[in-house]
Parts: C-alpha cells; sequence; structure tokens
C-alpha cells in the first residue's frame, strides 16, 4: 500500500515548493495542503504564464487530480473566492477536483484587523507580519474560540459569527486602532458563499478512504521548517507546524503512513522579513543574488534578504523531518559568480558549534568553506552529464554533509527546467 510523501520546504519558506508540486502532480492522485493559510504563495510557470496559490494545493492545474485543503489550514474566504475566479479566467473550474477539510477554520476580517493592531504595537520589534490575519487565526483555534468552515452549514452561523466579531472588537478598542470589520464584510461573506460550492468533507475519513484505495499522495507544506512555530527561529516564526509531523495532525494521518520525506531548499538562503539570518549578505552579492532570483514576496512583495547556504540550519531541517530526498531550486541563480561560499559552522559565544543556538538573535558567526563558481548557462540542461564540473562538486558536498541524495534539480521557474540525477 502506498504512503503519504510529504514536501517541505527546509529554510524560512520561499523554496519553489510550488514549482517542484507542480512537476511531481502528474506522479500523484492526490495533492493536499495540511497547514498554513493564504501567507503561503506558492508560485508557478508554466506555458509562459505565472500563477501563484495562496490556500488551493498546487496540483490544481492537473485534471484528474483531487486537491484537498486539509483540517490544519486557516482560510480567508475573501482571498479563497479571487483564487477561484482567477483559476475560472484561465479555464481551471476547480469545483470538481476540490475539496475542504469542514474542520479548517476560518480567518474573518476583525483577524486581519487584530494583526494589523498588533503589528503596529511591536514598533521596532516586528516579526514580519504578512498581515493576513494567520495568526490571530491559530490563536482562536487554539484558545478554543474559532470558527471552522463546517459551521458555514449551519442555522446560526451568523450569530457565532457576530458574537466572535464582537470578542475581537473589544479587544480592537484597547490597541485604539480605527479601522471596522465592517469595511471588509461584503467581500468576506461572498467568499462564504463560494465555499459552499465546494465539496466540505470529513478530510481525516476522507484521505484515509483514498489511503484504503491505495491512491498516492503528496502532502504540499506552506512556509519553511525554519519558520515552525516550535523549531522555528521563535519568535520570527509563523504560527503552524511546517515540519513533517505538521502532515500528521493537518490531515489526520497515522505517523507510521508517512513515505517519503522530500525537503526542497534553494541553492542559496532568503528570508522575509525581520529574525536571525546568519548568511545574511547585505553586500553587492546579496543584490545581486535578489536581482538575478526576482527575490520579491510572492504574497506581499517584499524585498526577500538574500545570503549564502547555510549547511548547520539545512542539516537541522534534515534532522526534524527525517528528509529521505532533496530537491534543489533556484541553482541558475547562481551563475557567473566566481566564487560560492557555503556556511558550515558557526562561532557562537566562543565556540565552533554545528548545531543551531537556542538564541539565534545572539552573535552568531558563519564560518565558510569556499567553492569555485560557474559561467555557463545552465537553465536550458537537460541532462545532468551536461552540468559544469564546479556545480556538481557543488551538490556532491551537500550530499556527502546531509547523506541524503538529491533527486532533483530545478534551474529555473518553468516546469520544464529541471533535472533528475539517477533518474537518467
Amino acid at each position: 500500500m502506498h504512503k503519504v510523501d510529504v514536501l517541505l520546504g527546509l529554510q524560512w519558506g520561499d523554496e519553489g515548493k510550488g514549482k517542484i508540486v507542480d512537476v511531481l502532480a502528474p506522479e500523484y492522485d492526490v495533492v493536499a495542503r495540511f497547514q498554513g493559510g493564504p501567507n503561503a504563495g506558492h508560485s508557478l510557470e508554466f506555458s509562459g504564464i505565472k500563477h501563484i496559490l495562496h490556500t488551493i494545493p498546487s496540483g490544481i492545474f492537473h485534471a484528474g487530480k483531487i486537491n484537498l485543503v486539509g483540517n490544519g489550514v486557516v482560510i480567508d474566504p475573501e482571498i479563497f473566492k479571487k483564487e477561484i475566479d482567477s483559476l475560472l479566467s484561465l479555464g481551471v473550474n476547480a469545483t470538481g477536483n476540490l475539496f475542504i477539510s469542514k474542520k479548517a477554520h476560518l480567518i474573518l476580517p476583525s483577524h486581519r484587523l487584530l494583526d494589523a493592531a498588533s503589528e503596529a504595537l511591536k514598533g521596532n520589534s516586528k516579526i514580519g507580519s504578512t498581515l493576513k490575519g494567520i495568526g490571530p487565526a491559530y490563536m482562536d483555534k487554539t484558545g478554543r474560540n474559532g470558527l471552522r468552515i463546517g459551521d458555514i452549514m449551519l442555522p446560526d452561523f451568523n450569530d457565532r459569527y457576530n458574537f466572535l466579531k464582537e470578542k475581537h472588537r473589544t479587544i480592537l478598542k484597547q490597541y485604539d486602532f480605527g479601522d471596522n470589520p465592517e469595511n471588509y464584510e461584503e467581500e468576506w461573506f461572498r467568499g462564504i458563499e463560494k465555499i459552499r460550492e465546494f465539496q466540505l468533507v470529513d478530510s481525516e475519513y476522507f484521505i484515509n478512504k483514498l489511503l484504503a484505495e491505495n491512491k498516492k499522495i503528496l502532502a504540499e507544506g506552506a512556509q519553511g521548517t525554519l519558520l515552525d512555530i516550535d523549531f522555528g527561529s521563535y519568535p520570527y516564526v509563523t504560527s503552524s507546524n511546517t515540519v513533517c509531523a505538521g502532515a500528521c495532525t493537518g490531515l489526520g494521518i497515522a505517523p507510521s503512513k508517512t513515505g517519503e520525506v522530500i525537503g526542497v531548499f534553494k541553492a542559496y538562503c532568503t528570508r522575509v522579513g525581520g529574525g536571525p539570518f546568519p548568511t545574511e549578505l547585505t553586500d553587492e552579492t546579496g543584490d545581486r543574488l535578489r536581482e538575478q532570483g526576482k527575490e520579491f514576496g510572492s504574497t506581499t512583495g517584499r524585498p526577500r534578504r538574500c545570503g549564502w547556504l547555510d549547511l548547520p540550519a539545512l542539516k537541522y531541517s534534515v534532522m526534524i523531518n527525517g528528509v529521505t530526498q532533496l530537491m534543489i531550486t533556484k541553482a541558475d541563480v547562481l551563475t557567473g559568480l566566481d566564487s560560492i561560499r557555503i556556511c558550515t559552522a558557526y562561532k557562537h559565544e566562543g565556540k565552533l558549534t554545528e548545531t543551531l543556538p537556542f538564541d539565534m538573535a545572539g552573535k552568531v558567526e558563519p564560518v565558510y568553506r569556499e567553492f569555485s563558481g560557474w559561467k555557463k548557462d545552465i537553465s536550458s540542461i537537460k541532462n545532468c552529464d551536461d552540468l559544469p564540473a564546479e556545480f556538481k562538486r557543488y551538490i556532491s558536498y551537500i550530499e556527502e554533509e546531509t547523506r541524503v541524495p538529491v533527486t532533483m534539480i530545478s534551474l529555473g521557474p518553468d516546469r520544464t527546467a529541471a533535472v533528475f540525477p539517477g533518474k537518467e
């Protein structure tokens, strides 16, 4: 019997997971999102068009694939409706093959206002929230106040909505925050009507039935391991478990039912918003990576901070998730650099260490190993043998250090720009 393969980001998000899922989707029957919300921006490019998905799994462009939004996801109905409308404009009608968990939580307009008010109050210690209401929605979930997708089918849904909105209004008064939830309700309730058109399911039964039918399932993670609420660089993290274990709680599958764990990472590192970033480059090289890699947030448009690959952080992610295969993205962005560096350890409190310190915000100085760069354009290469020797050395070193094979190398944003070591 097949198990659920889990695909995750191993850095601070933005690793290119959407493209990888899109490439892998033909091999699977089901693609399921298990955590996060519309703070995810999964970019897919094919036929010369760029598509950005925030809530809907990246398998939606493949006809006949089942796409599931799991119980661990938080959904903003307004953003969901916009996504569905934009898919329709491309000729993709999702109502037949998109299923939504009744246990997924709703993001209310007042959640977005709470997010903005809370972030404004933090001043210089902002965590870099996407201001999409994700954090407050998860807070209501764990505080047992939240509204769920299944609630929209209940006769007293509007009463439940108004009760939670008034609760939020009381909190907003403490912030002296001027905006009003009513300003956003019309679009929000239109989104609720749109959700009613979809198949709302008891997703834990739904996914386990698909497993019993021997369907191949890919669980699609959002954000990245280093943004995990437990294991990331707290408090500069997201509000959900972005690690492999999150697929179990976010879909209702047993740990014994997980199979391959596919870890996606960039050939360098990026980070959006605040938080520690030991290998960050604030020089010309950092600017070059940002320009060449088009490193601007797909959800917020914010410029991403760029830096060299961080091996201690990558090994940490491999360990936490039990990664069985690695997939590297944006390798083409490094082309043209004379030399490339990889952080192999940190100097922290006068000692050399390969482990992530508890307080990453303290003085953490990266120790680097240098590699020769390559000048050859690799973006149109179709065979691993044609890759430059310097690039192959870079990959081999990563494989040796992580003890995990690299099974896919992405060489550009389009779904066709990839090579598969070991499969050729």
